[in-house]
């Protein structure tokens, strides 16, 4: 049985505080999604510690706009744009080709929630594609990158959401059974907590550590395909209130994951609020981590399946 991990910090603690102290120059990092919400703060977070930063984005017009904003506010010029559609394999191949050199910090940030159903042309359906197979297609494109580095850190942001759903083995895409977007975002995010487990395993000979965090609830542009008014009724029922965080306190755990000594060699394991989550309980509505997200069964048979549908697209 592991050790759980615990840092001083806590659910209130700000990506700046726990970068606090931490020296980054000549580093480089990469965040998807970074030109809003906790990418974006993660990036500031970085770069204000000296590393040399690219936002991956989608809309190159706000990712310029947050990388000017970031200057300005740390002096950092080492901030640089590129454009990356993680639905688009196409996108993901040519954003991976083009980069040069080592590379020390990945945060896998991006992703899509509670969209209608949608597949891409590859049949795909959409939060699987974007949130999972995105990603994956894109850190093992740059695993040589990593590697290269020697002591590099890769951040696979999940969420307590991926309580809502198992990876569905049988029916990924949603292709045999009824439609249902919080179950296509929590297996998204299942997948997600997956992957750094079976990456942190097979990588761990390279000096790669792979974990996965829950950022918390923060109210970005994530949350814009959200039914407002179930929110309301949900806020207004008497159940435990949702613990928002600011941006800052969501990226907290990213920006510690990806750059504090205190994690050094720690790989595979599932993070919220600064520390490594307890299983999953019946009375903690908001937290835990579910023995399906940390199998490492469930997280071979992930990555093989993975393989298997980039190889056939």
């Amino acid at each position: 049985m592991t050790t759980r991990i615990t840092t001083p910090f806590t659910a209130t603690s700000t990506a700046a505080e726990v970068a606090a102290g931490i020296e980054l120059s000549g580093r480089r990092a990469i965040v998807t999604g970074a030109s809003s919400g906790i990418g974006a703060e993660t990036a500031r977070t970085l770069a204000g510690a000296g590393a040399e930063v690219t936002l991956a984005v989608r809309n190159p017009a706000a990712g310029e706009h947050v990388a000017q904003d970031i200057i300005a506010g740390t002096g950092n010029k080492q901030i640089h744009i590129a454009v990356l559609d993680l639905a688009d394999q196409t996108s993901v191949a040519a954003f991976a080709a083009a980069w040069q050199g080592p590379l020390h910090i990945l945060v896998n940030n991006a992703g899509i929630m509670g969209v209608p159903a949608t597949h891409t042309p590859d049949g795909w359906e959409l939060h699987f594609a974007t949130n999972h197979l995105g990603h994956f297609a894109l850190t093992t494109a740059l695993h040589p990158a990593l590697a290269t580095a020697g002591d590099a850190r890769v951040v696979s942001v999940s969420s307590s959401q991926h309580r809502l759903s198992p990876v569905v083995f049988d029916d990924l895409h949603f292709q045999r059974r009824p439609y249902d977007a919080h179950a296509a975002y929590g297996q998204s995010k299942t997948a997600n907590a997956l992957f750094a487990v079976e990456a942190a395993q097979r990588w761990a000979g390279d000096g790669i550590a792979v974990n996965a965090v829950m950022p918390g609830v923060v109210r970005t542009n994530l949350m814009r395909h959200v039914d407002r008014d179930l929110l309301a009724q949900f806020e207004a029922s008497g159940a435990p209130a949702l613990p928002w965080k600011t941006a800052e306190q969501g990226a907290a755990t990213s920006v510690l994951l990806a750059t504090s000594p205190l994690l050094a060699g720690i790989g595979g394991r599932y993070f919220e609020d600064c520390n490594e989550a307890e299983p999953l309980r019946p009375d903690n509505l908001h937290g835990g981590v579910a023995a399906y997200a940390q199998d490492p069964d469930q997280a071979a048979r992930l990555w093989q399946v993975s393989t298997d549908l980039l190889a056939d697209s």
